[in-house]
């Protein structure tokens, strides 16, 4: 019963993929447009196969760029979570910081942190990913810290328990759904910034790289197939926060279903 469940939930995507990809491929062949820049899915999928060794060479150097600045933008921003709403000056600080930050673009961050870091160091890479994903953890995670019924905490503090332990055993808990839909968001914001972040700087064998030259030199095909690369490192990384979610708080999804 289980697994027919879960073969109910995958299909309709499933479907609805098999169906995009026929319709894109039969317009193209229908239309034949000169010098079209989308080639149709059979060229793509060619291109990634003459191209494989370089594609997952470049996969592997981006998506070290992705993870280590998720990671570090995550627990920055779980950090930040914590300290806003917990003293009332890092509130005052902090906040406003994350917004301004959020608040510029990838393509004025990138040449900035290049200047920094040196335009073939990664950190400069992983420095955007960091900008992008320290916003929606820190929003997202303070949300959940501070919407807390007033009666749990009010219980808590009848019995003298002290703050930092209010703060684990009642506010994080009712954070961490806040905190996963932030994950889930955090983890295409980081692909995109280090694939748009590269293209201003860094390793020449790197997805971002690998799209601007061959668009720049017409291989469209080619530069597609790096762009499928990129959106399968996303989707990964999106069904690893999923899973994570799913591990961390079943006692959440047991009480959804009842």
């Amino acid at each position: 019963m289980k697994q027919l469940s879960n073969f109910v939930q995958i299909w309709p995507p499933l479907v609805a993929t098999a169906i995009a990809l026929g319709s894109w491929e039969f317009l193209l062949w229908i239309t034949q447009p000169d010098g079209f820049v989308l080639p149709p899915p059979t060229e793509i999928a060619a291109a990634v196969g003459e191209n494989f060794a370089t594609i997952t060479t470049a996969t592997r150097v981006t998506g070290f760029i992705i993870v280590t600045g998720l990671v570090a933008g995550v627990l920055l921003g779980i950090t930040a979570a914590l300290l806003v709403t917990t003293f009332r000056t890092a509130n005052e600080t902090i906040t406003p910081l994350a917004v301004a930050i959020n608040a510029i673009p990838i393509v004025a961050l990138a040449p900035i942190f290049n200047f920094w870091f040196g335009l073939l160091s990664p950190r400069s890479n992983q420095a955007v990913v960091v900008a992008l994903v320290f916003f929606p953890i820190v929003i997202n995670t303070a949300r959940g810290l501070t919407e807390v019924e007033p009666s749990q905490i009010e219980l808590m503090e009848s019995y003298g328990v002290r703050k930092w332990r209010i703060i684990r055993e009642v506010r994080i808990p009712n954070a961490m759904p806040f905190f996963f839909t932030a994950l889930k968001l955090a983890t295409s914001l980081a692909v995109i910034a280090a694939i748009v972040a590269e293209y201003f700087g860094g390793r020449q064998d790197a997805l971002g790289n690998i799209i601007t030259s061959s668009a720049g030199l017409t291989r469209y095909a080619d530069a597609w197939a790096a762009v499928l690369a990129g959106s399968l490192l996303g989707i990964v990384l999106y069904g690893v926060a999923v899973l994570a979610e799913r591990v961390t708080m079943p006692w959440y999804f047991l009480a959804r279903r009842s």
